[in-house]
């Protein structure tokens, strides 16, 4: 049950919000699944906001960001910034390239260590398909299944790249792992179906890579 003093501290938030001309909708979604953020005290809210403001982000822009900005900011002190900050420049990420994520998409923060290094490490050195800042501009692909994602789509555009049918300057991370599910089967898929009868086979997970003769050797991107 609600005590007064939330009550009053939501009601405060609510209204910061309004003036800054949130949609009802935001908000109403904000109050219902992050009552957290939207009881914080009401001083800590405003400055939670400023901080907001001052990292590029406006309602204006995308109320839906600016929110989820808003709550990662409100759940992330300084010492866990600077954490998640070292964490990403292991694997080569500037300053820049992680405010560039954060601005993108600021929910990939809420992503463990754990989740996010074998994604990286994947994408990164395995995959060897992109510089690190690449995927600081397309950050919501972290936020996808490692395995029922991320692997089935790169070894169908691997297998497309090995028997000369794409070349890399032919598609980016973006069409790679962005695209739907039937986007990406008629661009990747179905156009190549007659030559490699087995993509969708491998893009199911039926049959690996290895049983073509090819494989994720270490640093074996697309060339």
């Amino acid at each position: 049950m609600l005590t007064v003093k939330v009550l009053c501290n939501i009601a405060g938030n609510v209204s910061v919000l309004r003036q800054l001309k949130v949609p009802e909708s935001s908000i109403s979604l904000w109050v219902s699944y992050q009552p957290f953020v939207m009881s914080l005290e009401n001083d800590k809210f405003n400055k939670t906001v400023k901080r907001v403001f001052s990292l590029g982000f406006h309602p204006s822009s995308s109320a839906t960001t600016f929110m989820k900005a808003l709550q990662v900011i409100a759940m992330t002190d300084s010492a866990k910034w600077a954490q998640k900050m070292e964490f990403y420049g292991k694997y080569g990420w500037t300053e820049d390239d992680f405010m560039v994520a954060f601005r993108k998409n600021p929910f990939f923060m809420n992503l463990t260590e754990k989740n996010i290094s074998r994604k990286m490490d994947f994408i990164v050195n395995r995959m060897a398909l992109v510089q690190p800042a690449d995927l600081a501009c397309n950050p919501t692909v972290l936020t996808y299944n490692l395995e029922n994602w991320i692997i089935p789509r790169y070894s169908v555009v691997r297998v497309l790249v090995l028997k000369g049918l794409i070349k890399r300057g032919e598609f980016s991370i973006n069409t790679m792992m962005v695209q739907s599910k039937n986007k990406f089967l008629a661009r990747f898929v179905v156009q190549y179906q007659e030559q490699v009868p087995e993509l969708l086979s491998i893009f199911e997970g039926k049959m690996g890579l290895a049983e073509l003769g090819l494989g994720f050797e270490e640093g074996g991107g697309v060339k």
